[in-house]
């Protein structure tokens, strides 16, 4: 079952080739032939679409651009076979299509969404925080780029919720590596990488438990006051988070509290 995200995109498309498809007045066709004009190839694209035969849309998208290359349809056809790519899940082909899209169709009002479904192209291809992370920064990357470029786009929206996540995701993957040095004794390098989490990705679910990991990670060198200037931001902006208790408990010291009014550094 596609999931309501692609369910939204799918009908957005589906409407938008519809309208195209309208101002023709020629009704769909199920075959088509090279003789048949650029309409009749169009609507019969449309038609498979609308079934869920996506292969079959890819390719007949494909005989409206290669068949009628000048033809206003042939925009159009670029995005919706790129479009029709990635619901089967041919995330490359639809990259490459994507692109091309957007290097020959710079300021045309479908380009918002080409950068949009290039970056879901990469974020659906994301994988867990233990393998390598090119897919999660190629869709930071392109998701950026969208809201940079188009900041008012219907599309940008859900583009920022997604790169909240992607954020999250590399933090996450930080903190892994993170956790790995640390158990093996390596502290310093354990360090510059939660340290990175706090400064690179410091509004991400992982801010309060890289503070409590420099803690220890400090207290194992013998750098008290660093663990202490770590407990203290920790406090200051996760005051009732389980991750302060334990960062209170490590430092065993009945005299430590958070410095309120001059905190030594505010994660946001």
């Amino acid at each position: 079952m596609a999931s309501p995200l692609k369910t939204i995109v799918r009908a957005l498309a589906i409407s938008s080739v519809l309208g195209l498809a309208a101002c023709a007045g020629v009704p769909d066709a199920v075959k088509t032939s090279p003789e048949d004009p650029v309409e009749k190839i169009y609507n019969s694209a449309v038609d498979e679409l609308e079934k869920g035969n996506y292969k079959a849309a890819a390719t007949r998208f494909d005989d409206v651009e290669r068949q009628y290359p000048y033809s206003n349809w042939a925009t159009k056809a670029q995005i919706m076979a790129a479009y029709s790519l990635y619901m089967t899940n041919q995330y490359d082909e639809a990259i490459v299509a994507l692109d091309r899209f957007i290097q020959l169709h710079p300021s045309n009002k479908d380009t918002p969404y080409a950068y949009y479904l290039k970056g879901l192209s990469y974020y659906e291809q994301i994988s867990d925080v233990g393998r390598d992370q090119m897919m999660t920064e190629l869709a930071l990357k392109t998701l950026k780029e969208l809201t940079n470029r188009f900041p008012d786009s219907s599309y940008t929206r859900d583009a920022k919720v997604k790169i909240d996540l992607t954020y999250d995701h590399l933090a996450g993957k930080e903190m892994d590596i993170g956790r790995y040095y640390q158990t093996r004794g390596q502290y310093l390098a354990a360090i510059n990488r939660f340290d990175a989490v706090v400064k690179k990705y410091q509004t991400t679910t992982h801010t309060p438990e890289a503070l409590l990991r420099l803690v220890e990670s400090y207290l194992a060198l013998g750098l008290v006051e660093e663990a202490r200037k770590s407990a203290s931001v920790l406090g200051y902006n996760f005051p009732k988070s389980s991750w302060y208790k334990d960062a209170y408990a490590l430092l065993g010291d009945p005299t430590f509290q958070v410095e309120e009014d001059k905190p030594w550094y505010k994660v946001w």
